[in-house]
């Protein structure tokens, strides 16, 4: 990712993206909850079979991958500015330029929405798709998002 990409987003999808975007700020900006599965997910455990290791490597690195994704989240939600966009021309979308950094947030944060709302809906394998939760189809929509950046950074 060396040079700045643009592409558009339609109005009311930014709006619902930065809704989503402050959501998922205020959950990795939150004291850990061991009950909450889906932040959890966010931080796997890097020694599955051993506790221990697990819990130690949890505890010295939880406060940098939190800042890290605070800090990306926070990226994403600047470049997407501050309030409401106009909707005068909706279906064109606003363009948005990312420069390299900006692109990294935006790839790490959407890929962090799609992991928490997978573990909120009970997607563990691409096999597992709920049938009728409107969840679903956010979480498809930012896959969607995903890979037109994904595409626009090939362009």
């Amino acid at each position: 990712m060396t040079a700045s990409v643009v592409f558009a987003l339609p109005a009311p999808e930014a709006d619902y993206l930065r809704e989503l975007v402050e959501q998922y700020l205020e959950l990795v900006t939150a004291p850990e909850d061991p009950r909450d599965t889906a932040a959890k997910r966010l931080s796997p455990d890097a020694y599955p079979d051993d506790e221990a290791a697990a819990a130690e490597f949890r505890e010295l690195t939880r406060d940098d991958v939190a800042a890290t994704r605070a800090a990306d989240a926070r990226l994403v939600l600047a470049t997407l500015g501050d309030g409401p966009i106009p909707h005068d021309d909706a279906a064109s979308g606003q363009p948005l330029t990312l420069d390299p950094q900006q692109q990294t947030a935006w790839l790490r944060t959407l890929a962090g929405l799609r992991l928490v709302l997978a573990e909120r809906i009970g997607i563990s394998d691409e096999s597992i798709m709920p049938v009728g939760d409107p969840r679903f189809d956010v979480y498809e929509w930012l896959g969607y998002r995903q890979e037109m950046l994904l595409q626009a950074l090939d362009g």
